[in-house]
Parts: structure tokens; sequence; C-alpha cells
């Protein structure tokens, strides 16, 4: 049973590049688990996955020809039907024993944790590698290709991301025969398509990395090549920001085999067109990295990333070049024709767009969005005619031929028209804005009328295409709903707008005028929406019984929960914190459990003296918290609930409050009113209660 290393490739046609590093990860994980799972190697042994554009492969170090034997425990019948009532074996136990081909003396007894049974201990013969390992790996590329779409080739069955043309599955010096998806098992792989020696016929699994770079002239390691692009395009950056983020160095990553970088130009001239246009163009369509100066401003260089690593790279980088040319015409062509016309003689023309076949044109939710933003605008202290003038042209860059190429830069094209038209500036910075947050961790708008017109948008959206039963279920969101939800409650947070959730939904159901939507989406969209900001708050770091706190008041000023949440923080650092929300636990669940009682409390029914107290210091500290709390000192008001901490404690010690006298009994009934009320002015404490 000697260990040595096992190398397994997957030869195959260009995988896709945004796939190739999850479907070699996976793969190499589910190969892993298997083996050690069977025995053949350890739990953590030494993998290392191999993915290039041509190839998957891992070698995972240490796995065995030959699995050991191990112990197996079969379970029989239960003691109690096993045996007869003199302790004799029954039918159960006799059928168990001839199954398991011994005599019932050699059954034992054990606990399954829930009553005694019968066990059988017996010695599973462990498994060969060689006829295995074929199943083992077609099912590890089975799972890793889960998420992908695969195809058929030839006459076979075999199906994968893409058609396979070769298998090595080497263990040691040995090749491990069997077939995977069509392709029996070998020694011999390829180098790079161009710049390889030749086929390389493997003596030892070892060989693979170091044999494939030196004459195959392929970096098979992912990890390595990206190291490589990263430091070399750092190096011809020459200290200029590289405009690029993970996702592209791993997409280039996973297109060549042997990286070389290389710089190119173009001409000054297209610097004119809006450099969003020429990034995303480079990014997107060529896979180039642009680079910016000091100031964020494009330069007319870039870095481009070639499976070609040759002395003389100069017929590359002007192939690169003529190709980018091109493109960059083309962006400058959609550039000035959309400048042509002005933003406003657009916007009748989007009566012909349809937003939602439920829900009408995009000409419709326009004029819904700039309704609403006027009546968001004078609340949070906008220009009211700024922002419907910004709502008003919101859409429009959705027509223009710029929008229509690179969807992506819906309202930062709007904004430069607009600009161009001779707009306000507040006005285009809104028609970029109103798109934010677009992603977490994005930008909110800059000032009140993108706040504005921001809000009016997604609030639009999410009334109208929940009301028609689209909501989101699952982890489907077609329509990005939770992502508007969370737009809209960062913007009230972070930028402290004093409105109403509730009446915003309502204003924006309002604005679909008599559009059939379902009767309680407003209130279910505000549910919806609070549980959105609980996940958000728990990202920002508070704790689940402190947002719980704030939120199980169902708060309709968004602004105000940070701050309350924050006081339920500090709340629960007093000495006095864990008592009195045990209190106003104990209080909630007797008052939930008694008949209501109603009216004021009547003094002279206070029969103790520990509820005379306590209704004296409600009193006192009514008025003080309550002011406290209308000031928006949260923090303040909590803290004021240590005074009342002494007649809280004296009054669960001393007083029955299920009185057999019934007015008594009311009276206290309405007095753990008084108290719960002053208790849970800021947050439902209890819910800080162990």
């Amino acid at each position: 049973m000697s260990a040595a290393p096992l190398l397994v490739e997957l030869l195959v046609e260009e995988l896709p590049a945004r796939a190739l590093l999850p479907i070699s990860t996976r793969f190499a994980d589910e190969l892993l688990r298997d083996l050690a799972q069977d025995g053949f190697c350890a739990p953590d042994a030494t993998v290392i996955p191999y993915a290039t554009p041509r190839r998957l492969a891992v070698r995972i170090e240490g796995v065995l020809a030959r699995a050991p034997d191990r112990e197996v425990i079969v379970k029989g019948p239960s003691v109690k039907s096993g045996l007869a009532a003199d302790g004799t074996p029954a039918g159960a136990l006799a059928g168990f024993a001839k199954k398991r081909g011994v005599p019932v003396e050699a059954l034992e007894r054990m606990s399954d944790g829930k009553q005694e049974i019968f066990i059988h201990r017996d010695v599973a013969t462990g498994g060969e590698l060689r006829t295995s390992l074929d199943l083992k790996v077609g099912a590890a590329l089975e799972k890793a290709a889960a998420n992908f779409k695969v195809q058929r080739w030839g006459d076979g069955d075999a199906a994968f991301v893409r058609p396979v043309r070769g298998l090595v599955m080497l263990h040691g010096t040995e090749v491990i025969e069997g077939e995977v998806l069509g392709r029996s098992a070998g020694r011999t792989t390829v180098g790079h398509r161009f710049l390889s020696r030749g086929t390389i016929s493997l003596a030892h699994a070892d060989e693979y990395e170091t044999r494939l770079e030196r004459e195959g002239r392929v970096v098979a390691r992912f990890a390595r090549r990206l190291a490589t692009i990263r430091e070399r395009i750092a190096d011809l950056a020459g200290g200029a920001t590289i405009a690029a983020d993970d996702a592209l160095f791993e997409e280039v990553t996973g297109l060549v085999e042997l990286p070389a970088v290389y710089e190119g130009t173009f001409a000054r001239a297209f610097l004119e067109v809006p450099q969003e246009c020429l990034m995303l163009t480079m990014k997107q369509n060529q896979k180039y990295f642009p680079l910016l100066d000091g100031q964020g401003t494009l330069q007319n260089r870039f870095l481009l990333v070639s499976n070609m690593d040759v002395a003389e790279p100069a017929q590359i980088v002007h192939g690169n070049e003529r190709v980018l040319r091109a493109r960059l015409s083309d962006a400058k062509f959609f550039y000035d024709q959309d400048r042509r016309r002005r933003l406003d003689s657009l916007v009748p023309e989007l009566a012909s767009v349809v937003f939602h076949n439920k829900l009408g044109s995009q000409l419709a939710r326009v004029e819904r969005i700039e309704a609403l933003a006027g009546a968001i605008a004078p609340l949070v202290g906008a220009d009211q005619s700024l922002a419907r003038r910004a709502a008003r042209l919101a859409k429009a860059d959705l027509l223009t031929g710029m929008v229509g190429e690179f969807p992506e830069l819906q309202g930062v094209m709007g904004q430069y028209y607009a600009r161009h038209d001779g707009e306000d500036e507040r006005v285009a910075a809104a028609l970029e804005a109103h798109y934010r947050p677009r992603y977490a961790g994005d930008a909110l708008p800059g000032d009140r009328v993108g706040d504005a017109v921001a809000l009016a948008d997604k609030l639009d959206t999410l009334v109208g295409i929940w009301g028609i039963g689209l909501g989101p279920t699952g982890d489907k969101d077609p329509f990005a709903l939770r992502r508007a939800a969370l737009g809209v409650l960062r913007i009230l947070v972070e930028h402290a707008l004093p409105l109403d959730l509730a009446e915003l939904l309502r204003l924006a159901r309002a604005g679909h005028g008599a559009t059939p939507l379902a009767d309680d989406a407003p209130e279910a969209l505000f549910g919806f929406m609070l549980d959105r900001l609980r996940g958000y708050l728990r990202e920002r770091g508070y704790a689940a019984d402190e947002i719980d706190a704030v939120l199980a008041q169902s708060p309709r000023r968004i602004d105000l929960v940070v701050p309350r949440v924050e006081a339920v923080r500090a709340f629960r650092a007093m000495p006095e914190a864990a008592a009195l929300a045990a209190a106003n636990k104990r209080t909630q669940n007797i008052l939930r459990k008694s008949e209501p009682a109603t009216g004021a409390v009547a003094v002279t029914l206070l029969a103790e003296a520990e509820e005379r107290a306590l209704h004296a210091a409600i009193g006192e500290l009514r008025a003080s918290a309550d002011a406290r709390i209308a000031a928006s000192d949260y923090t303040g008001a909590l803290r004021l609930l240590a005074r009342i901490r002494p007649q809280v404690d004296m009054f669960f010690e001393k007083v029955l409050v299920n009185a057999e006298d019934p007015a008594l009994r009311s009276n206290r009934l309405l007095l753990l009113g008084e108290l719960e009320h002053v208790l849970n002015g800021v947050a439902d404490i209890a819910r800080l209660a162990a």
C-alpha cells in the first residue's frame, strides 16, 4: 500500500475564461474529498490544482494504490425486539445474525442515542485505485460543471463544458487505466498551441509542472499566471493607476497559458469621447487594462495580456492597436451622432419602449418617477423643479446609440448629453446618480436632487414589480428588488433623510393609479425592506438582539434607526440593563396573557406602597424621557431608565399583579402598560433579555 503522487489531467477545447477558476477549484476539491472518503489519502493531503484554457488538472500527494481495510459497524435490531421475554434470541435477532454470517454470540450491544441495539463489527476490504479512479474523476468533473452549460460532441453520450481531447491519469510512474468522458487514460500531454516543442510523455506524476513549463511553454498553475500578470502590469504601468478590478485580472488569466504583457497606444483624439466609454470598450470587448494619471484622467496608452511571450512583440502590439482603433472609432461615432439630438426630444419616444407589459411603457414610468420625485424633493430640501426635470430626462439615454451598444453606460451618458444640452449641472449629475447605489459599497447620489430622483426610481420599481407578483423568491430576483430596496435604505440612513418609509411606499403606489397591483403591496414591501435593513445593520457590526430591539417596533423613520440601535448598544453596557430587560419581558408576557385593561391608572386603587412608588417613578421619568426622545437623544433617554430599576424590582417582588379583586388586577395591568410604554420609548429592550 505504498503512497505516490496522483496526477489527473483533462485536455479540452478552450474553456470559458470566467468559468475556468471555479471549475478547476471544485474539480480538485471534489476529487480529493472522494479519495479521502474511501481511504486512499488523508482529507488534508496536499492538493495542487492546475488550470489553463485547454486543461484541467490536479496533483494530490500521498495517494495509496490500495485503500486500507477498515472496520464497519452494521446495525441490527434493538435489544428489546431482538430478545424474547426469557432472554433468548428472537426471530429478528437470529435473522440478522444469519444475514451477517455469524453466530448470535458474535454480536455486540451499543446505544444509538435512542435505545440499545445489536451490532456486528465487520471489516470492509479496502478498494483499489485502478478499479475506481475513472469513476471518481468522472463524478468530480460532473459536479465541477454543475453550474455551467454542457455540450455533447461526436457520436458519444459524453457531455462537458467543452469537448474533451485527452486524459492523463498517472499514479507515480504507473498509468491508471480507465475512461472518462470518452477518452482513455494515458501519460501523454500537450503544451502551448504554438510554442511547445511537441507532445510530452510523462514518466512520473511529479514531472508534470516542470516539463510542461520547460518543454511545453505552459504555466499550468492559475495562481502563478495571475501573480505574473499582476506584477508585469504594475511594472509597465509606471506609477499610473490601473483601471481594472479582480474580475478582469482573473478573466485574462483564464485566456492565456504563457502570459506576456505589452504596452499599446491610441490616438489622443479619441480622448474627446467620455473616458467611461473608452474604458468600457477596452475592458469589456478587448480585455485591455486602461491607465489613468494622478488626476484620474484616462491616458492614451493601455496594457494588454498576450498568450505569446516573444522577444519582438511589435506585430502583436500593432495588431491589437488596430483592433482597438476600430472599437474606439465606433464609440466616437455613437457619441457624435447622439449629440445631434437633445435628450428631451427623445423622451416622447419612450412611449414605444415597454417597461413591463403590466406596468406600461418607459414613458409612463418616467411620468410616475417625475411626479414622485417632485413630491419627495421638498421633503429633503431639494429644488422641486430640478428634481422633476432630472426625472423627466432620467431614461432618455436608453434611446441613444452609445447606451444601445453599452447598456452599462445608462445614466453616465445621460449626464454627458445633458451637459452638452446646457441643462443645469444638478440635473445632469442626477441622471447618473439616480442609478446609485448600483452594487454593495457603491457611492450614493451626491446631492438632494439626486437623492429625490434615485428614491423615486427605486420605489416605483419596487412597488410596481412587487405589486404584479414578481417579488424575489429564494435566490431568484430577476428585477433586482433586493438591490433596489437596499439602495433606498442606504440613502435614507446614510444621508439621514427625515422621510416616512411607509408613506413613501404609499405615494409610489398612488402613482400607479388604476394599475391592478396587489392590495397589500406597500405593507408587504415595508416588511420586506425591514428584513433587508436587518441584514444591512448586521454588516455594519450591530448584534442581532440590538437590531431586533429597534426593528421590533416597525420604525417608519429609517434615518432614526441607527441612532436608536447605537443607544441600545450603549444601554446594554449599563449594570441595570439586564434586570430592566428581564422586567420588560416579564411585563410583556403578563400583558399578553391577560385580558386587556382600558382607561387610566386609578391612584386610589394603588393599595401597596411598592405600586405607588412605581407609579410615581413612571410619572417622573416619562416627561424627561419623552423630551430626550423628541430631541433625538436616544442614548440619554435609555440611560434615564436606570433610575426606575429599584421601583421595578420591588414591585415584582412585593406586588401580586393577578389579584383576586378584579378592580385591583385591572389597575395593576394598566400600571404595567404604563411601565412598558416608558421602557419601550426608544426600543423594545425586552429583546435584550437572555
